[in-house]
């Protein structure tokens, strides 16, 4: 086993952090910030509870219903010209991809070994169904990322907000 650094959860600053869970953000849509990657995924309501509850890997056949129902989310936010909604549903998408690669890559999808100082544990060893399910959410991730109108309402989001 390799030691790495340690996951950056461990040094995670929720005060400076830019999404809050007490933010309603379709009432709200000027605080939301779109950020890195997947940040605020988890937190964001009302669209954390509309698209998480579809959001599922554990199989190849899971992950196509899974993101063909988050991908018609992210269509529908996109035509309601909704910028939080569709980044959200996009965020969704991305982690399906992420999630499911960290259980095809780790066995539990746990990378870190938490009693050995978070030594990284030994890569390869997961469950090859769930990289079937990666695969799956990152041609829809890729196909949202592709979307035009999205793309065109997050530059200017991020022109204007962040």
């Amino acid at each position: 086993m390799v030691k790495n650094r340690k996951p950056s959860y461990l040094s995670f600053d929720k005060d400076s952090y830019p999404w809050k869970p007490d933010i309603d953000y379709r009432e709200n849509p000027e605080q939301y910030r779109v950020g890195k990657g997947e940040q605020g995924v988890l937190i964001c309501e009302p669209y954390k509870s509309e698209i998480g509850q579809y959001w599922r890997f554990k199989t190849e056949q899971i992950a196509v219903e899974s993101s063909d129902k988050i991908f018609e989310l992210f269509e529908a936010y996109v035509k309601a010209d909704d910028l939080v909604g569709a980044d959200m549903a996009r965020k969704y998408l991305q982690m399906g991809y992420t999630r499911a690669r960290r259980y095809a890559n780790y066995k539990g999808g746990k990378k870190y070994d938490e009693q050995n100082d978070y030594a990284l544990l030994e890569r390869g060893t997961g469950d090859l169904e769930k990289a079937a399910a990666a695969d799956v959410f990152y041609d829809r991730w890729k196909q949202a990322e592709a979307n035009e109108k999205y793309a065109t309402m997050k530059k200017q989001w991020k022109d204007e907000r962040g």
